[in-house]
């Protein structure tokens, strides 16, 4: 057996923080560890791979992994995993990893755990930890076959130094015309200066008592002097003033920063259920029995509009 694979997640050569979080938890449990590295003209990121823990790194290079494709990787990774049977293959839980281990688990028949915060895993055996009923209750479920899949929530574990060999192995392409039956004919991005939401480290969202796009701008402007990351309730998502890709929540992204600043944002559990794990939880809000302050380490019983331009004031010294 293989050991365990980790998915990397990456796009145009910049590889996600948790994608070193994965390997470089699994690397203290003592197994091989190996990274599965899909893309055009990214050999060169083994280096990178080995210095948190893979041992060996998987390498698909060429133009039919150049964007992700599901086919096209789902049918790369199951001749994979068939040829060199690893025990467990772990995603990120993210847009692309939720997408490519569902369709994976259907193709081998596999048991798959989603969104899991903590990882037990020996041959043929997977136990996983994840939230439940909107975070407020939690599950061990395990999951037992070869391999195991999971998909593991960004930002639950932290990222370590300790090396792998890093050693590059490059599997035969297994795509056939047939499996790419979706073409990526553009993309356009969205282009900001800010940390990535999912990854930041703080996070200044706002909510309805926003009350609109000047609410919102205080927000940004504190998300800057900080440097974090932006997010939304659904609330204000819902009302236009921030895109869908801001939402935090159950219905959106979940978020685990060291700073976590609800501006104006009540509380609903759908809310909580996104951000509730940040490790440190502040809240700006007018009602005192707004549900935001059951889970807050730090309160403010006031109007955002006076909060936060004091606030700007104070960091800008």
């Amino acid at each position: 057996m293989a050991g365990t694979w980790v998915f990397v997640e990456q796009k145009d050569g910049n590889i996600r923080k948790v994608t070193f979080e994965m390997l470089s938890e699994l690397k203290k449990g003592g197994d091989e560890v190996s990274a599965v590295l899909f893309g055009k003209g990214v050999e060169g990121l083994a280096t990178d791979l080995a210095k948190y823990g893979a041992d060996k790194v998987y390498v698909a290079d060429d133009d039919v992994f150049a964007a992700y494709n599901t086919g096209a990787y789902v049918a790369q990774i199951t001749a994979m995993i068939k040829e060199y049977k690893p025990n467990c293959v772990l995603f990120a839980h993210s847009f692309n990893g939720r997408d490519m281990a569902s369709r994976l688990a259907q193709k081998l028949d596999a048991g798959l755990a989603t969104d899991a915060v903590a990882a037990e895993i020996t041959a043929g055996k997977g136990i996983f930890t994840r939230a439940i009923y909107a975070g407020k209750a939690i599950a061990k479920v395990e999951v037992a076959g070869d391999p195991v899949l999971a998909t593991i929530r960004p930002g639950v574990w932290d990222v370590g130094d300790t090396a792998g060999a890093g050693e590059v192995v490059k599997p035969a392409l297994a795509v056939t015309p047939a499996d790419v039956y979706q073409v990526q004919k553009s993309f356009a991005a969205t282009v900001s200066a800010r940390p990535d939401l999912a990854e930041a480290a703080i996070v200044v969202s706002g909510g309805r008592g926003c009350k609109g796009a000047e609410g919102i701008t205080l927000v940004e402007q504190l998300a800057d002097v900080l440097g974090a990351a932006v997010g939304g309730s659904r609330a204000s998502v819902d009302s236009g003033w921030l895109g869908h890709e801001y939402q935090v929540g159950q219905t959106g992204k979940v978020v685990l920063p060291n700073l976590y600043i609800a501006c104006g944002i009540s509380g609903a559990i759908q809310h909580l259920a996104g951000m509730s794990s940040s490790k440190n939880i502040a809240a700006i809000n007018t009602d005192t029995e707004a549900p935001i302050f059951n889970v807050s380490d730090f309160g403010v019983v006031s109007d955002l509009f006076k909060t936060i331009p004091l606030l700007i004031g104070e960091l800008k010294k």
